[in-house]
């Protein structure tokens, strides 16, 4: 069973800066890390090679620097690494990521499955699962939280839902986005970590994708950034006057006039 796992690398801290001209994140001396919730696809993708045989393909759109975020997979068990990189892809949103993420996968060809985190802490958005699997022309499923069993171009998937599981079939190949409770992330063992350190890491730009260029980062994005602020938080307070009852009228008629009751 080949598997696809899609990775982010976002910021491991809360304290970023935005750059004023692009309302773009300032990502230099930023501590890096793997997107949590992708963590748990890429874990689920070794267990199902491990269940199943096959091999595991770690893919990610990013900045250069992202090669050590993959090189982190291979020694949590990924087969092999895939960076799309060029200065084409920046700026993009969901859409134009998706879009790119999808060439790169069809230039894959052979797999079954491709995993998802059920969205990244840096957007927020759980978009590019979805947009993924209607580039692929590929059944989706959401919030997966167990994989019951695989057969042959068959698989039986739990998903969380707010009044408790479903529990759904799905021809393969498809496209799933997981959660935490499906699993518990391994460590790397040393074993992993030798053969990360040796990997070679191939770069795929968008000359090597064919893709169009207006389908990718800025100009292929059909959301931008227009500004990122932190609202201004005004509190009023009153202190009401004279004895409980009419304290208690004011209060009763402020809400009133405040539409509250």
């Amino acid at each position: 069973m080949n598997i696809v796992v899609c990775l982010k690398q976002v910021p491991g801290t809360t304290q970023v800066k935005i750059n004023p001209q692009t309302n773009t994140l300032i990502r230099q001396d930023i501590k890096n890390i793997v997107n949590p919730f992708d963590t748990y696809a890429l874990e689920e993708g070794v267990r199902l090679k491990e269940r199943y045989g096959g091999k595991v393909t770690a893919i990610s759109m990013g900045p250069p620097q992202a090669e050590g975020m993959l090189r982190e997979s291979i020694a949590a068990g990924a087969d092999q690494t895939i960076l799309l990189s060029d200065r084409a892809f920046a700026g993009a949103d969901t859409l134009a990521t998706a879009y790119t993420l999808a060439q790169a996968i069809k230039k894959i060809e052979d797999y079954d499955l491709v995993i998802c985190g059920k969205q990244t802490i840096d957007g927020d958005t759980g978009q590019v699962g979805p947009e993924l699997a209607e580039e692929l022309e590929l059944p989706f499923i959401a919030y997966v939280n167990k994989i019951e069993e695989t057969t042959t171009g068959q698989m039986r998937i739990q998903r969380m839902i707010e009044e408790g599981h479903e529990l759904i079939e799905t021809p393969l190949p498809a496209v799933i986005s997981v959660v935490k409770e499906i699993n518990v992330p391994r460590l790397p063992s040393l074993r992993g970590i030798i053969k990360a350190k040796d990997a070679i890491i191939p770069v795929w730009t968008a000359h090597n994708l064919g893709v169009d260029p207006s389908m990718v980062g800025l100009d292929g994005s059909a959301t931008r950034v227009v500004k990122i602020f932190f609202p201004e938080r005004v509190r009023h307070g009153e202190k009401l006057q004279g004895d409980l009852e009419d304290q208690v009228a004011s209060l009763i008629e402020k809400l009133r006039k405040s539409r509250v009751i």
